[in-house]
């Protein structure tokens, strides 16, 4: 099957991209990345917030903070000065909110993660008749991410102390010295890329209802990515030259940037998914293909 379905995809490439842009119109694709990034919107910050917060408790918080930079350049490209400077007031002055706030930011830093579990459940909608996750399972899968998005943190900071001590090294290769200053960026770059790689394929294989092979996980985390990173640049190009927001919306600039570029990465991120599923939906006799129509 898996070979009958590739071999078809390779034979009609437009007559699948047809039904893929067709099922995600069907599924209301583009109101799905709506949703999904708003409710990111309100994650970003308490989400990290407690991250930091928590692993600053025996790590250094400006080693975290410059991780959390970094992360951020890639979620929202050209508005992380103003989330990282945001966090790190609350990380300075995490006491102040008390237990209660606490349980708040844990309550608003699963939303991101249960929006796109949603939005999951009506792209892969012939999955959800044949069966349904356990309320318990969807509750868990939240602050599971958030945990490993921590101990991303914690290795990224780790991994860039380490290199930090290359700025000032160089390196000899047949009589000429090679300054090793700019690896340590380049290091961190790739981390992050990794991250991406590693957290999208994640994505694809635990919110979908049912089992996803690794490989087409795998596949659908790395084409992601590689259409993000390309669109971030672009988005940075387009906000920095073209763009009117800040002449429009004035102080809500940045949440506007902010809510585009998470908006970008939604898209992609819930296109790929719509792929895998018409993917799996070669050679089936379903009639109902699509979870959501108007």
């Amino acid at each position: 099957m898996p070979v009958a379905r590739a071999q078809y995809v390779l034979n009609n490439p437009w007559q699948f991209t047809r039904s893929v842009i067709t099922g995600f119109r069907a599924n209301q694709g583009f109101l799905l990345s709506g949703a999904v990034a708003y409710y990111t919107l309100l994650t970003i910050v308490p989400m990290f917030a407690l991250i930091l917060v928590g692993l600053s408790q025996f790590y250094d918080s400006q080693a975290l903070l410059d991780t959390l930079h970094e992360y951020l350049v890639h979620i929202s490209p050209g508005q992380a000065d103003a989330l990282t400077a945001q966090i790190g007031n609350f990380v300075d002055n995490w006491k102040v909110v008390g237990l209660t706030g606490i349980l708040i930011l844990l309550f608003f830093s699963s939303f991101a993660f249960t929006s796109l579990e949603s939005a999951m459940s009506v792209i892969f909608f012939h999955r959800v008749k044949a069966r349904r996750r356990r309320f318990l399972v969807s509750a868990v899968i939240p602050y599971a991410y958030i945990l490993f998005l921590a101990a991303g943190m914690l290795l990224v900071s780790a991994v860039s102390g380490s290199l930090h001590s290359l700025e000032t090294r160089s390196l000899t290769v047949m009589g000429h010295q090679l300054s090793l200053s700019g690896l340590e960026t380049l290091m961190i770059y790739l981390f992050g890329i990794l991250g991406e790689v590693l957290l999208l394929t994640s994505l694809y294989l635990v919110m979908p209802v049912g089992k996803l092979s690794l490989r087409h996980a795998l596949i659908g985390g790395i084409t992601a990515t590689f259409l993000w990173e390309v669109t971030r640049h672009v988005l940075v190009w387009y906000f920095s030259t073209l763009s009117l927001v800040n002449v429009i919306y004035g102080a809500f600039a940045t949440v506007i940037i902010i809510l585009l570029s998470l908006e970008a990465a939604v898209i992609i991120l819930l296109l790929g998914a719509q792929v895998i599923a018409e993917y799996e939906r070669i050679g089936s006799d379903q009639t109902t293909p699509h979870g959501l129509q108007t």
